[in-house]
Parts: structure tokens; sequence; C-alpha cells
């Protein structure tokens, strides 16, 4: 089964022949020039590391680098240049703008393969690691540091489509109350479950965070209001009807108070107003006697 997708870029159909053949153990895009080249990226969010040529007419390997690493969905694709150019100078300016590897031409097959086959492992190791630091490792969900970054572009990409956004937080109700009696393990097996709840209810674009402690925050893009407060009230029901075993012979239930917000997309800079907006909320569903959902437009 081919995984990896590798883009190579190079103007000489021979050139493009040649690493087609030798690289055939991966899923292989071709370009034959600059402009081709970011096309192919614009449309494909699935590429892996791309081999870039420099000596290209219109448009040379150095530009086409530059562009992808200046824009934050293309940036981190890996690319290796391959040249004959061999001047320090270039060799240099290579490395500068972002590239991460140098082959001359005429290259040797073995060190080609040997360098893409490094890359794409270090890029795997890499994503482990950005899973690592972006992740709660109780839940699996977003972390709270995740959620503060994430927040900016779904804002972003909110205001240029002029699409609607709704924020929800929730917490547990009488938490402490569930470790003071029960113990801290059954308090966890309660924010497991919860958690799991809210993934089975996530849509595609829906980003979900554990917030701290018994407390969580969901980001619904393209949601109205009124679609926001039905998506909370959805969420609300199933997490009455949840169960955490005690012993073979006990089980406990457990509720969640939330609070829901719209962000004002034409007016806010960030989701903060937004987000304090519903902790409002949230704070209004648990006085007026939890298990409940209240909104703060």
């Amino acid at each position: 089964m081919k995984n990896n997708t590798i883009l190579i870029v190079d103007d000489t159909i021979t050139n493009l022949d040649i690493l087609v053949d030798l690289l055939d153990k991966y899923n292989v895009i071709e370009a034959t020039s600059g402009k081709d080249a970011l096309e192919i990226v614009s449309e494909d969010n699935q590429i892996d590391l791309i081999l870039l040529d420099i000596m290209m007419p219109e448009m040379d390997g150095f530009e086409v680098c530059t562009i992808l690493k200046s824009h934050s969905t293309t940036k981190d694709i890996p690319i290796i240049f391959i040249t004959a150019l061999t001047d320090e100078d270039n060799i240099e300016e290579a490395y500068d703008i972002g590239g991460i590897d140098y082959i001359t031409k005429p290259f040797l097959p073995k060190e080609l393969l040997a360098k893409v086959k490094r890359e794409l492992k270090l890029q795997v190791l890499q994503n482990e690691l950005k899973i690592l630091v972006a992740t709660d490792p109780m839940t699996k969900l977003y972390n709270r540091r995740y959620f503060t970054e994430i927040s900016e572009t779904i804002l972003d990409l909110a205001k240029r489509d002029k699409k609607d956004l709704c924020i929800v937080m929730l917490d547990i109700d009488k938490f402490k109350l569930v470790n003071d009696t029960y113990g801290h393990k059954i308090g966890d097996d309660v924010i497991i479950r919860l958690a799991q709840n809210l993934q089975k209810h996530q849509r595609k674009s829906d980003i979900i965070c554990r917030y701290g402690g018994e407390e969580f925050v969901i980001l619904l893009p393209n949601t109205s209001i009124d679609g926001a407060k039905i998506v909370s009230e959805n969420i609300r029901a199933s997490i009455e009807d949840l169960t955490v075993k005690i012993d073979d012979n006990q089980s406990i239930n457990f509720t969640v108070s939330m609070g829901v917000s719209q962000v004002h997309t034409n007016l806010e800079q960030n989701i903060e107003p937004a987000l304090k907006r519903a902790d409002e909320a949230l704070y209004e569903a648990k006085e007026i006697g939890r298990n409940r959902v209240c909104t703060f437009v």
C-alpha cells in the first residue's frame, strides 16, 4: 500500500520519468513548472514531501519554496532541492529559504532514496510529537494550549467565509463530590467517559478540548446560535444517560452544565470575548439548577 505522497517538480520530462520510476513505492505527483506545483499543493493537503528543481523558466525553485513557506497551510511540507547547481551560494540559499536538503544532479539513486526515506520517517516522528504536544493525555482530546492556537485559525476562516461560529463551555456537575465520595480513580473514569461521548457527537469540523480539570470547550464552525443550542442539548441529554461503574454492584450517573455563545466574527479580533460569554452562561446554568444549557449571545 502506497501511503506517502511525493510531489516532483522539474521542467525536464526525462528527469521526471527517472524519478517516478525510482520512487515507484510511493504515490507520486508530477509538475513541470513552479506554477503547476503551487496549484497542486493548494488542491492537495496530503503531500508529504516535495522534490524541487531550482532551474525552471518563469518561476524557479527558490521562488516556489519561498511562496510555500510563507503560507501556514504549506510551510511545514519538507522540500528537497534537486539541481545541477553546485556553488556554495545556491546551496546556502536553498537552506536559508526553508529547504531541508539538497541533492545535486546527476544524483545517485541510492542516496536519493535514502534521503527521501529518512525525511518521511522524520515526518512521522514530528507528527507524533505534534500530537503529543497538542493532546490531553487522559482524554486524548486537544489540550488548552492547542485550543488557543487553533481557535485563531478557525476564527480567521469564519471571518473570511462570513460563516457563523459558536463556542460551548461545559462542566461536570458536582465533580468534587464524585472525587470525595468515590476517589480520584472514579473521577478520572467520569472525565474519560464524558470525553468519549463528546467524540461520538463530534462533527468533522468541530474542535473539542479539555480546557482544565472537569471543564471542556467545543468550537462549532459554521453553526448558528440556534444550531449550537440544539447540539448542546443533544450532548447534555446523552450524558445524562451515561453510567460509570464503581464495582460489580454499583455504578453512578453524572450530568453537565453548558454555556453557549456566538462569536461576533464581524466585530471581535479573537474568541476571548465569546469564551467569556460562554463561561458566564455556564455559570448561570450552574446557578439555576445544573444539568441544563444556557446561552449568552
